[in-house]
């Protein structure tokens, strides 16, 4: 994916792809521009790179609104830069908690599930889809049955979910809320677009769910443990350089093994419980 290039990846659709790759985000966090000359929306102006911010206000001359599908740093702190160019209200939600979180977003509409943004040519149904984080939004454009998934959905990777905003549980919930949407296409927040939206929500859950029998097998094995000693076991199949982050992941699932009574936690340790 070229960075900072305008790809026409639907009718109604163009996506810019920023210049901040890296193991969390892949090739590049994108952003999208939906409707076709006039009444413009951009879906996540990403991370404060002017040159990418740059690309965008020289995408149309017709931008209108701003839609953010959560506030982790490579997605939302682009706002302020595109507002200071282009006097527009940008749309979302705000989180209670501020770790690894875009402080400064400070939304002019805070929006609803279920809520629809109508534009001249196109129309956006907002799905809140918590788990990534409490505040993640997805928008579904109906003109296209194209879903925008933020980081809810990403191609290449799975997501991470860091606890205390980040819930596993949640995320879960949010992946088998799509199966209640008609559509054809995924528009991630990285990579190219993903097609078959019901399998690629089914894919991952069955993944999330056999990673949960690992964390079972792992803490089983050894009766009480911590992300820090199950992580080599329950992310054997990963490169060990990616253990810091699969920490995260791993934790979610314990907490979600302890609100559903199956661990306890004492300390720092999580212990299994005999049924």
């Amino acid at each position: 994916m070229q960075h900072e290039e305008v790809v026409q990846i639907t009718p109604l659709v163009k996506r810019i792809t920023a210049g901040n790759s890296s193991v969390f985000t892949g090739p590049g966090t994108n952003t999208y521009i939906v409707g076709k000359e006039e009444d413009l929306t951009v879906v996540d102006p990403g991370p404060a790179l002017s040159d990418h911010i740059e690309a965008i206000v020289s995408c149309s001359s017709n931008l209108s609104r701003i839609v953010v599908t959560h506030t982790h740093p490579d997605h939302s702190p682009g706002v302020s830069l595109l507002q200071n160019k282009v006097d527009i209200p940008a749309y979302g939600l705000i989180t209670e908690t501020t770790k690894n979180q875009d402080t400064s977003f400070k939304p002019e509409k805070m929006l609803t599930h279920g809520e629809v943004i109508e534009a001249k040519d196109h129309k956006l149904e907002v799905i809140h889809t918590p788990g990534h984080a409490s505040n993640h939004l997805c928008f579904l454009l109906k003109e296209e049955k194209l879903l925008f998934t933020g980081d809810h959905i990403m191609n290449g990777s799975t997501v991470v979910i860091s606890p205390p905003d980040g819930n596993m549980q949640d995320y879960l919930d949010s992946l088998n809320k799509l199966k209640e949407y008609d559509l054809e296409n995924i528009a991630p927040g990285h990579g190219e677009l993903l097609p078959n939206p019901h399998s690629v929500a089914e894919w991952i859950i069955k993944h999330r769910l056999e990673r949960e029998e690992k964390v079972i097998e792992a803490i089983k094995e050894v009766t009480k443990g911590n992300p820090d000693t199950l992580v080599e076991q329950v992310y054997s199949d990963v490169d060990a350089a990616l253990f810091p982050i699969a920490k995260w992941s791993l934790e979610a699932h314990l907490i979600k093994l302890q609100n559903e009574k199956r661990v306890v936690k004492e300390g720092n340790q999580f212990i299994w419980k005999d049924s």
